[in-house]
């Protein structure tokens, strides 16, 4: 279907200048590229730290209990200000907002790189994580606005969809190559050249897209779900030190009152942050929560791979990477098969059968061992965790997005950014608990020395990733019940069974 951009004036939609000869649809293909590169900017972001860890510890003298922070505190601020972000692109403008963010982000990456203290590479990490939370949702309303409906729409998304695992693996191999090769401040200098590409991109390529209607922002609901998000996750990473300490389950209680006034909020105000039509549609929530649990695999699960292939089995940062690289490889695979047979298959059976496949392959991850080998222990989960990640990523974003209005585009698109940030974030700090108490006990437990210790703790891990992973199966029967009519391109617009 020929693709539209739109603005508003005055809350009407009104067609753009017109397009380049070849035909209006030709615009949302040239900038596809674009917009799919800041996507995978921002997910790559979200790992590419991950291998340079140990060095970085090492180099700037940051403890193990602020470590994690390196990665959390990016995955944080971009889950609690990706609503917000959202909002913001719909009324200042989507393209706007993408510029302004894409420039942002480089800026902060610049400051990543060049950070000599702790608390400057963290807090260059957290404002990456804002400039992030604008540039998702941007990039993602803009696709919505350039691909309205119809088979073209159902392509598009399912690239789209697809960066998201690409860009997160992507990153565990491009980090290692950096901090083994050239430096881990690269992993923050890589980010510059890629925003400009897609900054200039989309400001030669897009038009301007706004929502109609009132352009007040909801702020009461902004601080309380900042507050409630950021409080929830502190409270998970100082489970590290113990479940027992204030420092743990009151941020817990604190976040979760908070999230509970937040929807409170949301129910009575005029301009909401989060209109609850957005979320509670059935499959537009089955692929939210898909999201924040997948999330919580992707991002938390993956941090301990790393772990063990660097930490234990001895590998280099690059050779963790390549270690890494077949399920990157088997995620595109498995990704363009099911975008191609998303109109026969629809949304349920990929959303239901991928977290099949990843559970299973953290299930074949709790058998590490410290003697163990990269073949046997490590090899037929990467390439299972690849299947089910792509069996995942593409439906998710086509169903966060379809049947939405126009004026709702850029605060979808945050929540399943948000979701999967979100769900990382407390992924990375649930973990980061078990695998100390886990380690902990073994230590006084298990011969062997430190590494049998840190062994069982990330076994433990992934152990309870598996059980994080499958509930995203009931989940998907339960609540999917979108026409397989919206993949095919015989219909212009969402149709839903809502029974």
């Amino acid at each position: 279907m020929a693709s539209q951009l739109l603005e508003t004036s005055g809350g009407r939609a009104q067609a753009n200048t017109p397009a380049p000869p070849g035909g209006k649809g030709n615009i949302g293909w040239r900038a596809l590229p674009f917009l799919a590169l800041a996507q995978f900017m921002v997910v790559l972001d979200g790992t590419i730290v991950n291998l340079a860890l140990p060095r970085l510890q090492l180099e700037m003298g940051i403890s193990d209990s602020t470590r994690s922070w390196v990665v959390t505190a990016y995955a944080l601020v971009f889950g609690a200000f990706l609503l917000l972000g959202g909002r913001i692109s719909d009324f200042w403008g989507r393209k706007r907002t993408f510029i302004t963010a894409s420039a942002g982000f480089a800026a902060a990456s610049l400051i990543g790189g060049l950070a000599q203290q702790p608390w400057e590479l963290i807090g260059a990490r957290a404002l990456q994580g804002i400039f992030a939370a604008l540039l998702a949702p941007a990039a993602l309303a803009l696709l919505t606005v350039a691909f309205p409906g119809g088979k073209e729409r159902g392509t598009a998304f399912a690239i789209f969809g697809s960066i998201s695992g690409v860009g997160a693996a992507a990153g565990v191999l491009l980090g290692g190559f950096l901090t083994e090769f050239v430096s881990w401040r690269w992993c923050f200098f890589v980010n510059v050249p890629i925003a400009i590409i897609a900054l200039i991109g989309v400001w030669i390529l897009v038009g301007e897209s706004k929502a109609g209607g009132s352009t007040k922002y909801d702020w009461p609901g902004v601080v309380l779900a900042a507050l409630g998000l950021g409080s929830l996750v502190y409270g998970f990473a100082n489970a590290e030190h113990g479940w027992g300490a204030v420092e743990s389950w009151g941020f817990i209680a604190a976040g979760v009152l908070l999230l509970v006034l937040f929807v409170a909020v949301e129910r009575k105000v005029k301009n909401p942050l989060l209109p609850l039509r957005v979320a509670t549609e059935r499959n537009r929530a089955a692929a939210f929560l898909a999201s924040f649990l997948a999330g919580a695999v992707l991002i938390g699960g993956i941090l301990f791979i790393n772990f063990y292939l660097q930490i234990v089995l001895g590998f280099a940062p690059f050779a963790a990477g390549i270690a890494s690289l077949p399920m990157t490889v088997v995620l595109i695979i498995t990704a363009g098969i099911a975008a191609k047979n998303l109109p026969r298959l629809g949304a349920k059976v990929p959303s239901a059968l991928g977290p099949v496949f990843m559970a299973a392959a953290m299930l074949w991850l709790t058998q590490v061992t410290p003697d163990g080998t990269y073949a046997v222990n490590m090899l037929p989960a990467l390439i299972l965790m690849g299947i089910g990640l792509g069996l995942v990523f593409v439906p998710m974003q086509n169903l966060a997005l379809f049947g939405v209005d126009k004026d709702d585009a850029g605060v979808a698109s945050a929540l399943v950014n948000a979701s999967q940030q979100i769900g990382g974030s407390l992924g990375i700090a649930l973990f980061s608990a078990i695998a100390a108490a886990a380690t902990a006990a073994a230590s006084t437990t298990t011969a062997g020395g430190p590494l049998a210790a840190l062994t069982s703790g990330y076994s433990m891990v992934f152990l309870w990733a598996a059980g994080v992973a499958v509930v995203i199966t009931p989940l998907a029967l339960l609540l999917i019940r979108i026409d397989r009519k919206s993949f095919s391109g015989t219909s212009d617009t969402p149709h839903v069974h809502l029974g």
